[in-house]
């Protein structure tokens, strides 16, 4: 049985599987799109926003961590500038999966995994905007 088993194996050795998720992270934080598999993406959402939590840390602790994970130097200071900014009011669910259909070559199942654009303003209460009758 498969009870309180975190996380997918993804069929790789979990060196393998370490690698695919940085580099997977890199792309994302860097691209903010990326077309993958749904298992992949919806392993990748978590560890997504996992380095975007310590973007919007700060600390020196922080940026050491997510630069021990992220790639590309260029892509931890986007983190730590534009995504942590344009960010602070959100907690959480930074990313977002759309189902694009199978792959033409095996079948596989494909998704869209993108950051969610900037939180617009929330409506005032008190104004429905609707007709008046």
């Amino acid at each position: 049985m498969r009870h309180r088993k975190a996380g997918r194996k993804l069929g790789r050795t979990s060196s393998h599987r370490k690698a695919m998720m940085r580099n997977l992270v890199t792309s994302l934080l860097k691209h903010e799109k990326i077309t993958t598999t749904d298992a992949k993406a919806k392993e990748l959402r978590s560890v997504t926003d996992k380095m975007i939590t310590l973007g919007k840390k700060g600390t020196l602790h922080a940026r050491r961590q997510a630069l021990s994970f992220i790639r590309d130097r260029d892509t931890t200071e986007k983190v730590f500038a534009v995504l942590s900014a344009r960010y602070r009011d959100r907690e959480g669910g930074y990313t977002r999966i759309v189902k694009k259909g199978p792959r033409p070559g095996d079948n596989a199942p494909l998704s869209v995994i993108e950051l969610m654009p900037e939180t617009a303003p929330k409506k005032r209460s008190g104004q429905s905007g609707g007709s008046v009758k």
